[in-house]
């Protein structure tokens, strides 16, 4: 899965983002700092990233859309900001301009189970997975057991598309669930995956960027902790000793090298109880989980995800100072935002607030994020903590504010 020659793309030629969230929105404001224009393609109207554009696309995915034309012959490569991008759109751009990364490796990785089969494949360990389909009655592997997950193959993103089984009697349940499901009446096709449910000690990830010379670095490993399957907070450096950040990083760009893609990619990991890593997911763009490094880097994910597009040598990966980042949820972004509250953070050394432009606030949809700066990272987690428990108790009904102190 490897990618050809790349040649450099020099500052003033326009690169094409699909996508117009605001990973999209970083990336522009990223490669518009290096010289470049940005052409951004969303098909909704007010996908903040297209307020970034220099040439913005407000239609629907499709080669046989007119905009298809214009786009490509407006661009001299393109990327993607999430992996839930059409393949076929990919590989029709491909055949014109340079695409980073490129569609077989888009087409390996947005599916759960081709990405799992690729890399169980070449040795890299991952949660134990069978796929699931209606040809075959549901069952549960001695080998994964319960609890377990069941998990669409494709689409899934923030938690979505996902059933936990705690006993055998819940299968059934599930089953019932799994045809009541859209496209789950194609009995050939396995449409879920199955996978173990681990007990891991912390969640952690790594994000890689890989040069179109085959230069790779690592960013520094980072702490995470999930709600609903949503990611909640990310501290760095991670609370774990040399030798397992030194694996994670290594098992990372391991996995990156194997798929040989070219542009920024985030390796979500699990450490077990004895000290063993597991690759969760891999994601072919910048990641929730490295927005820390738009404040704490010498290089943010988003400058090398545009230097990798062009064809440029990556930047030195080094961190500035300790960070915590938290992200913003639903409602959270109003009384963030709002006169007292918003007074409250900015007063606070080492915040940065980052709000995303979206019109719409939906429970559960990220609309920003606050990332808290110092030289040791204990102190920006607390600050990270205390501006938690202050949202928290802002958001709660009368009487029940307080609760638990926000993981890891």
């Amino acid at each position: 899965m490897t990618q050809g020659p790349h040649h450099l793309i020099e500052p003033g030629a326009m690169l094409g983002v699909l996508g117009g969230g605001q990973l999209g929105s970083m990336f522009a404001r990223a490669a518009r700092q290096l010289g470049y224009r940005v052409a951004v393609w969303d098909p909704d109207p007010d996908a903040p990233a297209l307020r970034e554009a220099d040439l913005p696309i407000a239609a629907a995915f499709g080669v046989a859309q007119p905009r298809f034309a214009e786009f490509v012959s407006s661009i001299s490569a393109a990327t993607y900001e999430w992996e839930n991008i059409p393949v076929s759109l990919v590989e029709a751009l491909e055949q014109r301009r340079p695409v980073r990364p490129a569609a077989s490796l888009l087409r390996t990785v947005q599916d759960r189970l081709r990405q799992k089969t690729f890399l169980a494949g070449r040795g890299f360990p991952v949660v134990p997975f069978k796929p699931v389909n209606r040809a075959e009655p549901l069952t549960v592997p001695a080998e994964i057991g319960f609890p377990c997950l069941c998990k669409t193959a494709t689409l899934g993103y923030d938690g979505k598309g996902q059933w936990r089984l705690s006993r055998p009697e819940d299968v059934g349940t599930l089953q019932e669930d799994l045809r009541r499901q859209p496209g789950g009446h194609d009995p050939a096709q396995p449409r879920w995956i199955l996978e173990r449910w681990l007990g891991f000690d912390k969640e952690l990830s790594v994000v890689v960027a890989r040069g179109a010379d085959g230069q790779q670095c690592a960013y520094p490993v980072v702490e995470n902790a999930h709600e609903g399957g949503i990611l909640r907070s990310t501290r760095v450096p991670a609370s774990v000793d040399p030798g397992t950040a030194e694996r994670a990083a290594v098992l990372a760009v391991s996995a990156v090298e194997a798929l040989g893609g070219i542009g920024v990619f985030c390796i979500e990991l699990f450490l077990m109880p004895d000290g063993t890593l597991v690759i969760n997911e891999v994601a072919p763009r910048p990641h929730n989980s490295g927005h820390y490094t738009l404040d704490a880097c010498t290089v943010s994910q988003f400058e090398q995800q545009v230097r990798a597009l062009c064809g440029l040598p990556l930047g030195e990966v080094r961190l500035l100072s300790a960070a915590a980042m938290v992200n913003l949820i639903g409602e959270e972004v109003l009384k963030t935002a709002s006169a007292a509250p918003l007074a409250a953070l900015l007063g606070t050394p080492g915040a940065l607030l980052h709000v995303y432009g979206k019109k719409t606030v939906r429970p559960g949809r990220k609309m920003g994020h606050v990332t808290f700066v110092r030289e040791k990272v204990e102190e920006a987690w607390q600050q990270a903590i205390r501006f938690q428990r202050a949202l928290r108790d802002t958001l709660a009904p009368s009487g029940e504010h307080g609760g638990a102190s926000p993981a890891p």
